[in-house]
């Protein structure tokens, strides 16, 4: 706790202070700093969860998979070879065939079939 310091000089430092302070302030003083210390020591762990935090935050900010951007979700991308303005419309269907094998005539289907 008090690193390379010896009992000898813990309590070589004790008695300077008692000597200093005299034994009506020294428990007075004694109450002062550790109410510092703790105050610090809140302080210290305040700041240490406020960084744990942030560092979570950013690293779960990372992991997220990006939001689709408004123009992927909004039309499909455009095939090889079409313009940017193109606009692909319904191309016609050819009608049903009516009539017999015998009444149609070769051609287009939109031909009305041939009088005999």
């Amino acid at each position: 706790m008090f690193g390379s310091l010896g009992f000898p000089e813990l309590l070589f430092i004790l008695v300077l202070a008692l000597l200093i302070f005299g034994p009506k302030r020294l428990p007075e003083i004694g109450r002062t700093i550790g109410k510092g210390l703790a105050e610090f020591r809140r302080a210290s762990n305040d700041l240490k969860r406020s960084i744990d935090t942030e560092i979570l935050a950013a690293d779960s900010a990372e992991r997220r998979p990006a939001p689709p951007s408004p123009r992927a979700t909004a039309e499909p991308e455009p095939a090889p070879g079409d313009s940017p303005g193109h606009v692909d419309t319904p191309r016609a269907t050819p009608a049903p065939e009516t009539g017999t094998p015998e009444e149609r005539t070769p051609g287009s289907a939109d031909e009305p079939p041939a009088e005999s």
